[in-house]
């Protein structure tokens, strides 16, 4: 059985005692086993992180530039094998994959400029003979916690800015689908990173509690469900660590009358279904603005479910494949029958779902449900599932309110030809990204990715230049040459620029 080991300066191995299985969710079978590190580990990932960092962080920006100019390339290189491997551990398809791989390397090309972002701010003569200038220097070692959903994507967003300031960077991922991340870490020193500069360790709550009390880590960065993102971020700061934890999401989709509903089909298809509905971006809410409007998107969204193909990962024409555990199955199936519980129409129903030749997969289909209210807990909390819940809105006061007033505010997205209700939507919804006729509103990677409210802990976002901010310290230099020619005058009184 092949074990996937922590890579810790640089080397595979060292890890000893638990391990967790990893499945093909395509089979249900185990295919390999993950060490499960312990305090040990993660001091040995430290001290090869110390060891490296200060002349990581000596080097000029451009040459860090230059290994992610190289690591992008092997990585381009390597897309077709690290998708499959991707796809044979999560679940996710083949082509959707290379979407995750892909998203990541986009912030990957902003950390090549990292010699421009870094630059400081400077000011000739802000006193007499006296000048003012900043800079941004890294923070030491940070280390990433990821989630299972976007074993490519997140860990790039994190390792690449961060590796990119000048810090040694260590990556917890998930348990789950852990091989991805080890071969990123792999093509990063096959790139020029310096040993102990990019590593992997893997493990579960005892791993990251190790992590957030660890006097050497400066700052943490994770992506998970809401109530351990706020579990992390409190241990974390308490600990006296900068923290960013992003959280759980329920993003809403709000249709207006004037909307092309076919467009609105279609995008809700993949947004919705996309990835079997487990990322934090999708769109498990849609919103109508009217009956009239809930009754035709209805009609249309039903064929269009049952037109979804499920299949294996390799399947080409497959729409999604399995989600990664028989227990995530499970819990999305529990959410389905508490929807019905709770009195919500169930309209199609994905629940026993079998792919013939893999019945042992952790497949599930495509789910509808109508007549959803905000009361419902299935509404109130995120299912992470091949879900979509219809809530019927009578006007756009109320379409504004259902997302501003949820417990998540992650993504929203409003759907329309009306350009100042748009504006309006945009600016009055309290939610942290927001698409305008865009169904996953996730930024561009020079601009900033974060929700608000329990969908993110801490003041930064992932990313952009928000991203460079967590990942360094300002430092503000005031500086004088004096000619010994004038009178300074009192050293007691303390100094102006007037």
């Amino acid at each position: 059985m092949r074990v996937i080991d922590h890579l810790i300066a640089g080397h595979s191995g060292g890890g000893a005692g638990r391990t967790a299985d990893v499945f093909d969710p395509n089979t249900g079978k185990v295919q390999a086993r993950v060490t499960l590190g312990t305090q040990a580990d993660l001091d040995r990932a430290v001290a090869a992180a110390q060891a490296a960092q200060p002349a990581w962080a000596a080097t000029n920006p451009q040459r860090r530039a230059r290994v992610m100019f190289r690591f992008k390339e092997l990585v381009e290189a390597n897309m077709q094998s690290l998708a499959e491997l991707l796809a044979s551990e999560h679940g996710k398809v083949v082509a959707d994959a290379k979407g995750d791989i892909q998203r990541g390397l986009e912030v990957v090309e902003f950390a090549c400029g990292i010699p421009h972002v870094l630059k400081g701010e400077y000011t000739q003569g802000a006193g007499p003979g006296i000048d003012v200038y900043s800079m941004r220097q890294p923070l030491g070692i940070g280390v990433g916690i990821t989630p299972f959903n976007f074993p490519a994507m997140i860990p790039l967003w994190m390792g690449a800015v961060a590796t990119a300031c000048g810090n040694a960077f260590i990556l917890k991922p998930s348990e789950r689908d852990p091989s991805v991340p080890v071969r990123l870490a792999e093509l990063f020193r096959e790139a020029g990173i310096p040993e102990g500069i990019f590593q992997v360790v893997h493990g579960d709550k005892e791993m990251v509690d190790a992590i957030l009390d660890h006097p050497a880590i400066a700052a943490v960065s994770f992506v998970g469900s809401s109530d351990i993102a706020h579990y992390v971020y409190r241990r974390g700061v308490d600990a006296g660590k900068r923290v960013q934890a992003m959280g759980g999401a329920k993003n809403h989709g709000i249709v207006m009358p004037d909307a092309d509903l076919d467009q609105v089909v279609a995008d809700l298809s993949g947004a919705a279904f996309g990835s079997a509905g487990e990322r934090c971006m999708a769109l498990p809410v849609v919103v109508p603005v009217g009956d009239k409007t809930a009754d035709a998107l209805r009609e249309k969204l039903i064929p269009a479910i049952d037109a979804l193909r499920v299949g294996v990962s390799t399947d080409a024409e497959a729409h999604y494949g399995p989600v990664v555990t028989a227990q995530h199955r499970e819990r999305i199936e529990n959410w389905i029958q508490t929807g019905v519980d709770e009195g919500a129409e169930l309209v199609v129903d994905g629940r026993g779902f079998k792919l013939q030749g893999h019945e042992e997969g952790f497949f599930i289909g495509p789910t509808l449900f109508d007549h959803v209210t905000p009361q419902m807990s299935a509404y109130r909390e995120e299912i992470f599932g091949p879900v979509l819940q219809i809530v019927r809105a009578p006007d756009f006061e109320t379409a504004v309110r259902l997302p501003s007033e949820h417990q998540y505010g992650n993504g929203v997205a409003i759907f329309t030809r009306n350009g100042h209700a748009a504006r309006e939507f945009a600016a009055r919804v309290n939610v942290g990204m927001v698409g305008i006729n865009v169904p996953i509103p996730v930024p561009v990677a020079y601009h900033s990715f974060g929700g608000w409210k329990r969908s993110a802990f801490g003041d930064t976002n992932q990313h952009g230049m928000e991203g460079v901010k967590f990942w360094t310290k300002v430092k503000t230099v005031t500086q004088r040459w004096p000619d010994g020619s004038t009178d300074e005058g009192n050293a007691f009184v303390i100094p102006t620029m007037g």
